[in-house]
């Protein structure tokens, strides 16, 4: 990637529509990775005025959004990253996109370290961000071909108006709206028009990798269907790299390659999309997994995810989850598990953070039941 301008093998074609020669779009897929985080941190002192601390005599407050997360994203990859509000899912979308500073450990993007201050401009434009609520990312006040324009300026990637003009044109079609869309404002389109204008927006770059935090859990079914399949073929005709946020295991299972689990601000298993749902290896998956409704189950017994997910202000010694976790003994109650290569039937390429996963104990239990 040159620091420079667009990354390599990027080019415009005649309309200015972004047409990226990778990996991704010739129909192969390369090891490596595009982004990685390195034991990546993000701490928030939510404490209370000094003067209030001082009279009711209580400590400061440090909350652990996100507290030590490591992952790799290969070029032309879908990584989803499912997990129950507040685990820093979106946390760690913020970091990525420079939103956020880390308050430790550190994020590279092609090669390059991204989580410093003043990041280079031309590097930025090269990551970019699509919101889970399209009318409150879009300003209500301007027309949409200024919405989709203004990166295009801010970056200096077309000069002349003209050159905007067909430029924001090319992106409207690109996404499945009309040219003429430009002269309406973000409140006269439906929910699913709206991530339309949101997607075209963050394309207007000419980005690499895309964060999506929950990108269509605003939409109806069927609109969700008609998103999740023009980004499918933006990927396939662009080269692109997702990070794909979601709550929705279904629409995970549809568009990721691989998948991370997140509980309490960290990754308590990474695993291929197949070998996850297949062959789920941490409890929290299996409880999870078991909760999505699936007619060819029906009047079978359920393990629900029981109890609450603990205060991030004060969270629990050892595992995270082992309050909420049938299987937890005595070493998970003292000692934090690290993410480890899971034994499974399906080769061994998922890792989880469990001591019973490692001590083979789960299997065993499951196995007997």
């Amino acid at each position: 990637m040159s620091a420079g301008g667009p990354p390599q093998g990027a080019n415009f074609a005649p309309g200015g529509t972004a047409q990226r020669r990778t990996p991704q779009a010739r129909g192969e897929r390369t090891s490596t990775p595009l982004l990685e985080l390195i034991d990546v941190a993000r701490y928030f002192d939510v404490s209370l005025p000094w003067l209030n601390r001082l009279i009711e005599r209580k400590p400061r407050q440090i909350l652990k959004a996100v507290d030590g997360v490591s992952l790799t994203i290969a070029e032309g990859e879908t990584l989803g990253l499912v997990g129950e509000s507040g685990c820093g899912k979106s946390t760690i979308a913020r970091l990525i996109v420079g939103l956020y500073r880390p308050t430790r450990g550190e994020i590279r993007f092609a090669g390059r370290r991204i989580d410093f201050a003043d990041a280079e401009l031309a590097l930025r434009r090269t990551i970019q961000m699509i919101f889970q609520d399209p009318y409150a990312s879009l300003n209500p006040r301007w027309r949409v071909a200024d919405i989709v324009a203004e990166p295009i300026r801010a970056h200096g990637i077309a000069q002349t108006p003209r050159e905007v003009d067909a430029r924001v044109t090319a992106l409207l079609e690109q996404v499945g709206l009309a040219g003429a869309d430009g002269r309406k404002y973000p409140h006269q389109f439906s929910g699913g028009q709206r991530q339309r204008v949101s997607i075209a927006r963050a394309l207007a770059t000419n980005p690499a990798f895309l964060v999506c935090d929950e990108p269509t859990s605003a939409l109806d079914v069927s609109v969700q269907a008609q998103v999740l399949n023009l980004m499918r073929n933006l990927q396939r005709e662009l080269g692109l790299t997702y990070l794909f946020i979601s709550h929705n295991l279904a629409v995970v299972h549809h568009v990721a390659d691989r998948v991370g689990v997140m509980y309490l601000g960290r990754i308590v298993e990474l695993a291929p999309t197949h070998e996850l749902f297949t062959s789920p290896q941490h409890p929290y998956t299996r409880m999870l997994l078991a909760a999505v409704p699936d007619l060819s189950l029906t009047g079978k017994p359920r393990t629900a995810v029981a109890g609450e997910v603990p205060n991030p202000l004060d969270p629990p010694s050892g595992c995270a989850f082992h309050p909420r976790c049938p299987y937890a003994n005595e070493r998970c109650r003292v000692e934090t598990p690290m993410l480890k290569r899971a034994p499974t039937p399906a080769g061994a390429t998922a890792v989880a953070a469990c001591h019973a996963v490692e001590e083979g104990r789960l299997t065993t239990v499951l196995d007997a039941a």
